[in-house]
Formats: C-alpha cells, sequence, structure tokens
C-alpha cells in the first residue's frame, strides 16, 4: 500500500515483495533434498508466485470472495477501483472508511470491508510487521480482523505478506497438490509437515 509520501525505494521494495523476488535466492537449493522438488523446479525455473499488491488488498479480496462467486467479487472489486480508486486502482483504506457508501457492497460485507480498511490504518497489516512475527501470532492477529477466518488469514499471510515458511494445512488445493506430486492417495497433517519438512524455510 503506498501513499503520497512513497519514494523510490519504498516502490522498489514492494514491487519485488509481490514478485517473491526479496527472497528464495537458495530455493533451488531444497531439489538436493527432495527430488519431487528438484523436478519441479527443472519443469519451470525461476517461477516465483506473485503476490497480492499489499496485505490490505488481499483482506479486502477475502471479505469480497467470502460465500460469493469469484467473478462476482471480481466485478464488485473493479467497481470500487472505478469509483473509489485513483487511476483504477484499488481503494486507499482510508477512500473506504471514509466513504459514505460502498459500490456494489452493503451490510456485513461492508462492514467487514471497513474493519479491514481500520486495520490498515492501524497499522495491522503492514507486511513487514505480519512477516516479522511467528506465523501462528500472525495469523491470530489477522483472525482479529472482523470477517477474517482461519482460511483467508492464511491466504493473507501467504499471498498477501509473503510470508516464506508457513506451511498451509488449512487450504485443500495445496494439501491436493501435494498429493498429485507425490503420487498419494491420502495425506493427513502429520504426514503432510513431515513431507514438507525438507522444503524449509520455503515452505509457503
Amino acid at each position: 500500500m503506498l501513499d503520497v509520501e512513497t519514494t523510490a525505494a519504498d516502490v522498489e521494495k514492494q514491487v519485488r515483495r509481490i514478485l517473491s523476488l526479496d527472497d528464495g535466492e537458495d530455493f533451488a537449493a531444497i531439489g538436493a533434498r527432495d527430488p519431487v522438488i528438484d523436478g519441479l523446479i527443472r519443469e519451470q525455473p525461476g517461477l516465483r508466485p506473485v503476490l497480492f499488491a499489499s496485505p490490505y488488498e488481499a483482506a479486502s479480496w477475502s471479505v469480497l470472495s467470502t460465500r460469493q462467486a469469484a467473478r462476482v467479487a471480481a466485478r464488485v472489486k473493479q467497481r470500487l477501483a472505478q469509483e473509489l480508486g485513483d487511476s483504477g486502482a484499488f481503494p486507499l483504506p482510508q477512500r473506504i472508511a471514509g466513504a459514505d457508501e460502498l459500490p456494489g457492497v452493503s451490510g456485513e460485507r461492508a462492514r467487514r470491508l471497513r474493519a479491514v480498511a481500520e486495520a490498515a490504518l492501524g497499522g495491522r497489516l503492514d507486511p513487514a510487521e505480519l512477516r516479522r512475527l511467528p506465523p501462528d501470532e500472525a495469523l491470530g492477529a489477522l483472525q482479529r480482523i472482523r470477517g477474517i477466518g482461519p482460511f483467508f488469514a492464511s491466504l493473507i499471510l501467504v499471498r498477501g505478506v509473503g510470508a516464506p515458511d508457513y506451511l498451509p494445512l488449512e487450504v485443500p488445493r495445496v494439501r491436493e497438490a501435494a498429493m498429485r506430486a507425490y503420487g498419494l492417495t491420502e495425506l493427513d497433517d502429520a504426514r503432510f509437515e513431515s513431507l514438507a519438512e525438507p522444503w524449509r524455510p520455503y515452505r509457503s
């Protein structure tokens, strides 16, 4: 999340985080410990996960997409950007918090979106601070924001903050991908944690 006082160094730092270029220089070393990961690295060398622009935007998306089709949430997000944002970007939290009405958002969803904006304004969605915390503490802090449960707290931590070493056990698609890659028919939490141990410090 950038503002009028943002410097060139701030922009570079944010872009590096969004493109996952701020860490992982030794990611390829995991391949030496895990032949499956080695094969994936060789198939797609240099592939990095692209993150949300900020934890604030990840949290806002979480609110917009809860119990709502992704295509519908995407349209609402676009409308908010067009009517409250600058140059088509998602609105800054002060615009969400201060708006009399939120286009396409009402009721509890609007209250949750405003709560996310207030959390961002209060520094509770600062990526550096959340990344500094142990994952369990960061997840707990995120879940204290109205409308953010365990699943979306995990999404915010991994795809908004860019925490590199959190294994999202609560995300079914992650477990399913691991099962496909390793040729498994089942994978409980204990086995998943054991399987992912060689991936440290990049389990995310």
